[in-house]
């Protein structure tokens, strides 16, 4: 009988505890519900399917073995953890997935006891699995702790520390690594799932625990002889000979789609004693949905799409991202400079990368999920005369700001950073947020840091930094599409320190740092109908500042608005320092910045993010009727509609 056409079971389960005495057969029957229901999720809502897909019957085995959330479960970057979700009583309202209000797109601490950590960056999830493992063992409790990592996230430098670590400690800790693209797998089959169950076993271990003892009698050269000799043994059938190196006990690979392979081989991990273990599991990104197999590239992250035929739903033609324009900037640059080289860390497509590489296979470089590395390679690079170009989401620029400082910054490296997703980045929530750069980088002496208004801006800010060959550069833009302006082929560099006015007025000056000068611009406008006329300009550079626009400004006019997609600690408060030190306060001027609130804004639409986050042309248009004295007036024009 066809396992879907029995019973369903899915709709039993909205907690793990419920599938713990299910058969085999019937939890067989729940991975195939539970893909067919994250098909129909993520089909109408968006989000990240293949990784998902690829992890159903892992989910289930995991979750049917280990008694969770006793036992601790973690999932690294989250892509994968919407069958998790489904199954921790999320079901029902993951139709609301990365919506406002909704489930987040990644594991929350704050939405389940399920969810022990929120990861949304990757190769986190053994550190933090080592400090659940330690903290269990200082409260003298015996849970597992459970770590799910991918084999992409195994190329940070911090998956291995946290492993040397965790052998070094000889922790209780496991680790799954989920191989999705037989990157590392020699091949699963019978025999190999039959090494894995035996090797751990607890006949097998014992037996291995025995030689050991009696190894210890022996003289300490013959014994670490006899160690070596039965790690190699295993690594020569199995594999896994560098976890070992690291202290881990390596167990696969396993078929990670056969839960008659997964459950036994979890149970004897699970029962085994102290010690680190590897678990080594082989899926399929995207398997189950044909369209997914077929293309897992383009089936990662996904927009509402049509289950029967997996055509993505695409939003009517506009104009191109920002991220399509660096890249084609870039492109254009290269073909004029050969000394241009570009670097991203694991993004390509994300970043545009992947048409430069296109177009200069030899001259792009991927780096992997290593932006500290990808950050000193490009120093290294920029040392011997080349012009590299390290395109970097703001966010995860973060996790390499050590090497910005010390290898970058303070040798005076000419690393031009181009750093993508500035801003509000909607449905990805706070963790993949651009809020930060521009106060973690303008802060360091030396460093050129720019943010473009519009795509004409992005393509002169690309020449612009091609020829910064004296410092480090930075230059944001936001993620999605441009303002529809007609680009040049080539951009024409700007001088280094110097904005630009584009409305003259004289009562309210805006002085715009980044892609809000639409919303400025319609600000400015709406003040009209207030009997207020408002100067519109663009700073372009944060650092070093245009004090003489900045001067200009503030001398000319009762208000000065700055307007920035950052944190405190930006653009604004690099004005108010000058306008302080200037003595621009002392005459009365009034100053007001309008920043990022100082809260982590959860996910939403861009534009619901910003007014949430007062930001847009209302908030603006408040924000300089109150520095007036109109309270009233800004009191209305809060509420008022566009």
């Amino acid at each position: 009988m066809d396992i879907a056409a029995k019973t369903p079971l899915l709709d039993t389960v909205d907690d793990p505890a419920q599938m713990r005495g299910f058969s085999r057969d019937q939890l067989k029957q729940l991975a195939v519900e539970l893909r067919k229901e994250l098909v129909e999720i993520v089909s109408v809502t968006g989000g990240h399917l293949g990784a998902g897909l690829g992890v159903v019957e892992l989910t289930v085995a995991l979750h049917s073995v280990f008694d969770t959330p006793r036992d601790k479960l973690i999932w690294d970057v989250g892509h994968q953890s919407y069958p998790h979700k489904i199954l921790t009583g999320r079901r029902s309202r993951m139709r609301t997935l990365r919506q406002g209000g909704g489930i987040s797109g990644f594991t929350k601490r704050s939405e389940s006891v399920y969810d022990p950590f929120g990861a949304a960056h990757s190769s986190t999830s053994i550190s933090a699995g080592l400090g659940f493992a330690t903290a269990s063992k200082l409260a003298g409790e015996k849970n597992n702790v459970v770590a799910v990592i991918g084999d992409g996230a195994m190329s940070a430098g911090m998956a291995y520390e946290a492993m040397n670590n965790a052998g070094a400690m000889d922790a209780r800790l496991i680790v799954i690594l989920n191989d999705n693209d037989m990157s590392i797998a020699p091949p699963v089959g019978a025999m190999s799932a039959y090494l894995a169950r035996l090797v751990s076993s607890r006949t097998y271990r014992g037996f291995r625990y025995f030689l050991k003892r009696m190894a210890s009698h022996l003289p300490r050269p013959l014994r670490v002889s006899a160690k070596r000799a039965e790690e190699y043994a295993r690594g020569f059938w199995m594999g896994g000979t560098l976890f070992e190196e690291l202290g881990f006990f390596y167990v696969g690979p396993v078929d990670g789609h056969n839960l008659d392979h997964l459950i036994p081989i979890l149970e004897n991990v699970r029962d085994m004693g102290n010690g680190p273990v590897l678990v080594h599991v082989v899926t399929q990104k995207g398997k189950g949905y044909a369209p997914a197999e077929a293309s897992d590239d383009k089936y990662h992250g996904v927009s509402k799409f049509n289950v029967v035929t997996g055509e993505q739903k695409k939003a009517p033609p506009g104009p191109p991202s920002y991220t399509k324009v660096f890249a084609e900037a870039l492109i254009a640059e290269a073909e004029r400079d050969e000394k241009v080289v570009a670097i991203t860390a694991a993004m390509p497509s994300g970043t545009g990368l992947d048409l430069f590489a296109k177009k200069f296979p030899d001259r792009s470089f991927d780096v992997g999920i290593a932006e500290q590395h990808g950050v000193t390679f490009a120093a290294g690079l920029a040392a011997e005369g080349f012009r590299p170009f390290a395109a970097i989401y703001s966010t995860f620029l973060q996790r390499a700001y050590d090497q910005v400082v010390h290898d970058v910054a303070i040798q005076s490296l000419p690393v031009r950073f181009a750093i993508d997703r500035a801003g509000l980045v909607g449905a990805d929530g706070p963790t993949h947020a651009g809020s930060f750069d521009v106060a973690y980088l303008a802060t360091l002496p030396g460093f050129v840091v720019m943010a473009a208004a519009d795509e004409v801006e992005l393509i002169n800010m690309v020449a612009t930094a091609r020829l910064i060959d004296d410092r480090p550069s930075a230059f944001r833009y936001p993620r999605g599409e441009g303002t529809g302006l007609v680009r040049p082929k080539l951009g024409t560099p700007l001088e280094i320190g110097k904005g630009r006015i584009l409305r003259e007025g004289s009562s309210v000056a805006i002085l715009n740092f980044g892609a809000r000068l639409s919303e400025c611009l319609k600000a400015a406008d709406k003040l009209s109908a207030y009997v207020l006329s408002a100067t519109v300009a663009d700073a372009r550079f944060a650092k070093p500042l245009d004090t003489d626009l900045v001067r200009r400004l503030a001398q000319n006019h009762e208000v000065l608005l700055t307007v920035e997609e950052g944190s405190i600690g930006g653009f604004g408060a690099h004005v108010l320092h000058f306008a302080a030190w200037d003595g621009l306060l002392d005459c009365g001027l009034k100053i007001r910045d309008l920043i990022l609130p100082d809260k982590f804004l959860d996910q939403d639409t861009p534009e619901r993010m910003y007014a949430a986050a007062q930001l847009d042309a209302k908030a603006i248009v408040a924000a300089a009727l109150n520095a007036l004295g109109r309270e009233r007036d800004a009191a209305a024009a809060a509420v008022n509609s566009e």
